[in-house]
């Protein structure tokens, strides 16, 4: 497992940013940071991946490259997911795609909810390296959802990294019972939910922030 905010770094700046109620107002720059995390976490991920040595020709020789050994899936929850998805996007640009359209389906006036999942667009997983990228993970049960939904249309990865913006202990507990083979990276862990499952402090609705309320 791995949390941006337990180092001091730049992201720690843009995770300030993403919080801040009144930076919040500027919808492109709070787009701009979900990118900007997205990029550091897959650098950090990269870190992690098998390569294979390669050779480059140049204008002067040759030199010694790497390549990846597997293929990397790129999988983002619409539509709050997308600009934290193009960050990851930026750095494993040869990258294929699957997009999951999930949401809360209110079930009566206390609150209570089911996650339910009504599109899935994604290439073939097998023996693959699937990073899975919602930028709230809070009871974790729609990532959870959304792998499963995966997994049994598309195949079973080589190995699959869950990666979050803001993330509730509750949310980490929950991926790590449901697929604890998964690894895990968030900029960082709130340990409070609300009574609407909402994160506590967190950052309000990613989705909404990005791109308008909608109705």
């Amino acid at each position: 497992m791995f949390v941006l905010a337990e180092k001091s770094s730049i992201a720690n700046i843009f995770l300030s940013e993403l919080r801040d109620k009144q930076i919040q107002l500027d919808s492109m720059r709070f787009r701009r940071n979900m990118e900007r995390i997205g990029e550091i976490l897959a650098y950090e991920i990269s870190k992690t991946l098998v390569y294979k040595p390669t050779q480059v020709t140049t204008s002067l020789g040759q030199a010694k490259g790497e390549s990846l050994s597997n293929q990397v899936v790129l999988s983002t929850i619409l539509r709050a997911g997308l600009p934290f998805h193009q960050g990851f996007l930026n750095i494993f640009d040869r990258a294929e795609n699957a997009f999951i359209a999930s949401f809360r389906n209110v079930l009566d006036k206390e609150g209570n909810f089911e996650i339910k999942t009504e599109y899935l667009s994604s290439p073939n997983l097998e023996n693959k390296i699937l990073i899975l990228a919602d930028p709230m993970l809070a009871t974790g049960q729609s990532l959870v959802l959304a792998w499963q939904a995966l997994t049994q249309k598309y195949g079973k990865p080589a190995h699959t990294h869950i990666a979050s913006i803001i993330s509730s202990q509750t949310g980490i507990n929950e991926i790590k019972k449901q697929l604890p083979e998964a690894s895990i990276w968030t900029g960082a862990i709130d340990n409070e939910l609300n009574s609407k499952s909402y994160i506590v402090p967190g950052l309000g609705d990613a989705g909404d922030l990005a791109y308008g309320t909608k109705i």
